[in-house]
């Protein structure tokens, strides 16, 4: 078997556990038997398990990047477009929830760091967030400002609404939550505008 496929079955491990049972469930000797190999032979793919749960997470990245890409094609206007990309970060949260706790709630040596890694480009979601903002400024659709504070600001928003209905802040739906969040959304984007 090519080691790039093993590579794949590997992440594709990983990830499994790290959604059915989060991080500290992610050991090479769980996956290596899932995989069907010795535990010692996953050190030929990954050197260790920060690097893998690394190219895990990397990978989720790159996927919801290129779902919030999808949702913003279906918007008319920039801030329409914040409101869908929003909208997939909740989702994302809902449908992955203990790979988005790992990816954007608990403290990691590997993460981006705000501001330096966000204004180098380090980030694929924030990316998006930040190209959003960029237009919606350019259209004269919000103020003219820092176009990674806002970014930022927009998406602290969201996570911190997120953060609350996880631990069961909110006495709503998940639909009467996400009419909230498009609702306090409007708001900040609207106090933005010229």
């Amino acid at each position: 078997m090519r080691m790039k496929d093993t590579d794949q079955r590997i992440a594709v491990a990983a990830l499994q556990l790290l959604e059915k049972e989060g991080p500290a469930a992610v050991s090479m000797r769980r996956i290596a038997q899932a995989v069907g190999i010795t535990p010692m032979a996953i050190y030929h793919h990954f050197p260790n398990r920060e690097v893998l749960l690394k190219t895990v997470t990397d990978r989720e990245f790159e996927k919801l990047a290129g779902f919030m890409d999808a949702r913003q094609n279906e918007a008319r206007t920039e801030g329409e477009r914040l409101l869908r990309v929003m909208d997939y970060y909740i989702d994302y949260a809902f449908k992955h929830p203990k790979v988005f706790d790992y990816v954007f709630s608990q403290y990691r040596t590997d993460a981006r760091r705000f501001p330096k890694d966000f204004r180098a480009r380090r980030s694929p979601t924030m990316n998006r967030v930040a190209d959003t903002v960029a237009d919606a400024m350019a259209r004269r659709e919000i103020q003219k400002d820092d176009v990674w504070e806002v970014a930022m600001e927009l998406w602290a928003h969201i996570h911190g609404y997120v953060a609350l209905f996880r631990a069961g802040r909110f006495a709503l739906s998940e639909k009467q939550f996400r009419l909230l969040c498009r609702r306090s959304l409007k708001r900040l984007l609207h106090g933005l505008k010229p």
